[in-house]
């Protein structure tokens, strides 16, 4: 009986298969910026590679790739190439139309650990912050010695992902400081590529989030949704800035709908964990949800304010169960 291969033999292995044959980079729809960092850093650094985002970027991200001088498509075949690569994607659903006749891809992660995978080379890590720290990893296996365009943009994955350092561990820090030093980069460098102005669109979308905000205060935690038609996870953000604890915010298109969430640090360290709770809620509902903590999302179809109530009342039956047990 064969054992387990350990991280860092899976990591050599996927590094070999990685040195050649034509290579197909897959990245979830509406691609973060440590979703971009990952591909970039792997396509400047193995052979033959091409990336795509069938649900295309973000605002964000796609700053960072003009910045970066780095296109990314939006539509292929994988049975076009060698090997697919899945990176920073918590389930095939993300893929969308290329989410069918993967085969045995590679799939790299830092989200909740999933089957649906199935049948892919499966490397997940969910006690890295970032997939960006992965791919780090997996350079460094490699024996790659990282330029300072790959350590920009894995640093900026580490970095948007974490909150800005906010969920910050000591392994993403040791990770980012080794990327800082080997690159000779300086902080105002990495910061330089990720400040950009709120468009006039966007702030709309903030303001019309709080005239439809509806909050519950619970045991001194505020659990805030709102409903908007585009900037999501803005508007998530936005709540959480005013004062929520909590924040859930959901559009609908037709019979489809988004929602986003986000939690501050203190109620994260109290064990809520939002990619658990979307992600429970999406099997419920036979929809797909996912992420982080502090950050996650939900799509699928739906009416999406009972998405948003079922989402809502889950954290607030959190955050109650733990006032029950002194757990604050």
């Amino acid at each position: 009986m064969s054992m387990p291969l350990s991280a860092r033999q899976m990591l050599g292995t996927i590094a070999l298969r990685l040195q050649s044959g034509t290579k197909l980079v897959l990245l979830h729809g509406n691609a973060d910026p440590d979703a971009l960092g990952c591909a970039f850093a792997i396509c400047k650094n193995f052979p033959n590679v091409d990336v795509v985002a069938p649900g295309g970027l973000d605002r964000l991200s796609k700053v960072i790739g003009a910045k970066l001088d780095f296109e990314v498509g939006e539509t292929a075949s994988p049975a076009g190439y060698d090997v697919t690569v899945v990176v920073d994607t918590s389930s095939p659903d993300q893929l969308g139309p290329l989410s069918g006749g993967l085969g045995n891809c590679i799939v790299i992660d830092h989200h909740a650990r999933t089957d649906r995978w199935q049948g892919c080379t499966y490397y997940c890590d969910d006690t890295k912050r970032s997939c960006a720290e992965i791919v780090y990893e997996l350079l460094k296996e490699a024996g790659v010695q990282i330029g300072k365009d790959v350590g920009l943009a894995l640093m900026i994955g580490m970095l948007t992902d974490s909150g800005h350092l906010n969920y910050a561990t000591p392994s993403l820090l040791r990770s980012f400081a080794e990327i800082l030093e080997e690159t000779k980069l300086n902080m105002d460098e990495v910061m330089d590529l990720i400040e950009i102005e709120q468009d006039i669109s966007e702030r709309i979308s903030q303001l019309k989030g709080a005239q439809r905000l509806k909050f519950e205060r619970t045991d001194g935690f505020i659990v805030a949704l709102s409903y908007g038609s585009a900037f999501e996870s803005s508007v998530c953000k936005s709540l959480i800035g005013l004062g929520a604890d909590v924040a859930f915010v959901g559009s609908q298109r037709d019979e489809n709908f988004r929602v986003s969430a986000r939690a501050r640090p203190e109620i994260v360290r109290m064990g809520l964990h939002l990619g658990k709770l979307l992600g429970d809620v999406g099997t419920e509902t036979s929809n797909d949800g996912g992420g982080h903590g502090g950050a996650a999302g939900l799509v699928g179809v739906g009416d999406v304010e009972a998405i948003l109530n079922i989402c809502s009342q889950r954290a607030i039956d959190f955050i109650k169960s733990h006032a029950a047990n002194g757990s604050r």
